[in-house]
């Protein structure tokens, strides 16, 4: 072969090699574009927390379906990547792990509650991944990661916040009370909730006559109560999972407590199931909340999603009103999808700026994050069980039933004062 002919040869090939590397580059964007977005978590749909779990879950599936209906996100459909944890701290680092080394997901996020948020904390951070969270009281004060941000509404010092309001609605009665006891299971969001009531105790000057936590065990709640009323409090503050609040509530109910208001931090007295099986034992209790169907909370949105949830739900067999989490594990995931949007980014550096510096419409309002990822200003509502007959579930999707008293600017009505039960 002359030496022209060589590199004519030479050329060719190089060209044919050239085309197929470009080609080859060309169909990998193709087919990277054409994947799907991966949203990786873990979520409880066993142990404890596994009714609320799957409530979250199939919100977040309604989410991506909405999404995907409308073309997905940058022209991709959306994917959700999860596993069970089973309520088990323990198996959230391997999980996370997981989806971020072996299922490479796009993007995480958190499954449901601070018992299972916290332990993924750690991984997040080491690969400096972006972590929108679920409900995690005070998650991010030992960490202090720049990239969590919480859906929750505890605002800016989440501990505190969590029970100023059933303190400033007592304070404000007449005349005001001067004694609190104080009482939550010995778990982490309950602790979290406590150091929070302790601080607020102080700062209204009220004397605290009790103070204890209970094994997360504890089945019967009779003896607790009675030694609770013992010491004559005139307030009661509870910080409780789901079992021991449905505990606590019958075990007033039986000994005929008096207070001149109980409450505050008891998880499980938003669920339908609860609502309908304790019904009028509620009543006169004050609660913490987050939406109620009170005409001060309808956000744009939030019954068009109530209601295909609902649709879904019975045969999902989760939570057939969902006003507690359903609409938080929504939102969570709207602002994750309007931040890509606006962003035209997958990029969590791109994306956390964003979120950090941008207000979100949502379903449960509008949004926006401070500086340690929870909401700039706090939204925990107070709210009490009034007018309650019975154990027909229908009358707490109605209005006056769950009276918002706290925050002022989302107040519906009046507290009824005092707390008493009759024996």
């Amino acid at each position: 072969m002359n030496k022209f002919n060589w590199v004519r040869w030479c050329t060719a090939i190089t060209v044919v090699t050239c085309t197929l590397i470009l080609s080859a580059a060309s169909d990998t964007r193709r087919a990277e574009a054409d994947d799907p977005i991966r949203i990786g978590f873990s979520m409880a749909l066993t142990g404890a927390l596994a009714g609320a779990g799957k409530a979250a879950l199939l919100s977040m599936q309604i989410w991506a379906e909405d999404i995907n209906s409308t073309g997905g996100l940058l022209g991709r459909q959306v994917e959700l990547i999860y596993y069970d944890d089973q309520t088990n701290p323990s198996l959230v680092p391997g999980i996370y792990t997981k989806l971020i080394n072996i299922d490479r997901v796009d993007l995480i996020v958190s499954g449901y509650g601070t018992a299972t948020i916290v332990p993924a904390m750690p991984i997040v951070m080491n690969y400096n991944r972006l972590f929108l969270a679920l409900f995690a009281l005070a998650g991010n004060e030992e960490f202090q990661y720049d990239r969590y941000f919480q859906i929750m509404p505890a605002g800016p010092n989440p501990r505190v916040a969590w029970s100023k309001g059933f303190f400033e609605i007592a304070m404000q009665q007449n005349p005001a009370p001067r004694t609190i006891a104080l009482v939550g299971a010995d778990a982490e969001f309950p602790r979290n909730a406590m150091i929070g009531a302790r601080h607020n105790a102080q700062q209204f000057g009220l004397e605290i006559v009790y103070d204890r936590n209970y094994p997360p065990n504890t089945v019967d709640f009779t003896p607790v109560m009675r030694a609770i009323q013992a010491t004559k409090p005139d307030l009661v503050y509870v910080a409780s999972y789901p079992p021991d609040s449905v505990g606590i509530v019958r075990s007033i109910n039986e000994i005929g407590f008096t207070a001149k208001q109980f409450g505050g931090g008891m998880v499980g007295l938003q669920y339908a199931t609860f609502l309908e099986k304790l019904g009028e034992q509620l009543e006169g209790i004050v609660n913490y909340d987050f939406w109620v169907p009170e005409p001060t909370l309808q956000f744009p949105g939030i019954q068009e999603f109530l209601s295909k949830y609902q649709e879904y739900a019975v045969d999902a067999g989760v939570d057939p009103l969902g006003y507690y989490l359903p609409p938080y594990a929504y939102a969570y995931l709207q602002i994750l999808g309007q931040a890509i949007t606006e962003t035209e980014s997958i990029d969590e550096e791109i994306l956390a700026e964003h979120i950090r510096s941008n207000e979100f419409s949502t379903v449960v309002g509008n949004v926006a994050f401070g500086p340690d990822g929870e909401w700039k200003k706090s939204r925990i509502l107070m709210v009490q069980f009034q007018n309650i007959v019975g154990h027909n579930l229908q009358q707490f999707t109605e209005p006056g039933t769950r009276v918002v008293l706290y925050p002022p600017e989302w107040a519906s009505g009046q507290p009824q004062y005092p707390f008493t039960r009759s024996d």
